[in-house]
């Protein structure tokens, strides 16, 4: 079945088709939540919040990007919106291999998490506050790229710019961290 055929079917309410839809982005979203609210509680809140959304968007759809990126924009949105509402500015990105902290690269992908692996909490605590001084845009595109493992080009659709400013912001925001981190 092609990607269109899939989409005709969402479009005309087909349930089965909408929950296999669900199946397929169900991992990839909550993580992409995960990452910038830190908090799996949350996170499977504003994942759930993402379905409904697209389920109660998907006739305006116009399929100027891949489904799949649509609806990774919408997590990516609705997770920043959070941020914003529990005025939170802490986000994570991976750095692990940039900065020589492996229990940082670790917990990024998930393998664990910080307080169970970091020993050194001011080395935490000043690696979250480098963080928190990136500009938001730097940040998003910083967690897209290295945490989620886009491409340059899936980060410009998500973020809805181009490549060239992607690879710019991301290009800022490891000037920006060493910056920070020195």
């Amino acid at each position: 079945m092609t990607e269109q055929d899939f989409l005709i079917q969402l479009k005309t309410g087909d349930k089965a088709a909408f929950a296999r839809l669900v199946a397929l982005n169900r991992s990839r979203v909550l993580n992409i939540c995960y990452r910038f609210l830190l908090n799996k509680e949350d996170a499977e809140d504003i994942a759930q919040e993402v379905f409904i959304t697209v389920y109660h968007s998907l006739k305006n759809f116009r399929g100027d990007s891949q489904l799949s990126t649509w609806i990774y924009r919408i997590a990516t949105t609705k997770s920043l919106d959070e941020l914003k509402k529990q005025k939170r500015k802490k986000r994570i990105s991976s750095l692990g291999k940039t900065l020589g902290i492996e229990e940082v690269s670790n917990w990024i992908v998930g393998n664990d998490r910080p307080d169970k692996t970091l020993e050194d909490q001011e080395g935490y605590a000043l690696l979250m506050k480098a963080l928190d001084q990136l500009p938001e845009n730097q940040r998003v595109a910083l967690t897209l790229s290295k945490v989620e493992g886009y491409t340059v080009s899936e980060v410009a659709a998500i973020m809805q710019t181009t490549e060239s400013a992607v690879e710019s912001l991301l290009s800022r925001a490891k000037i920006n961290l060493r910056t920070n981190l020195t």
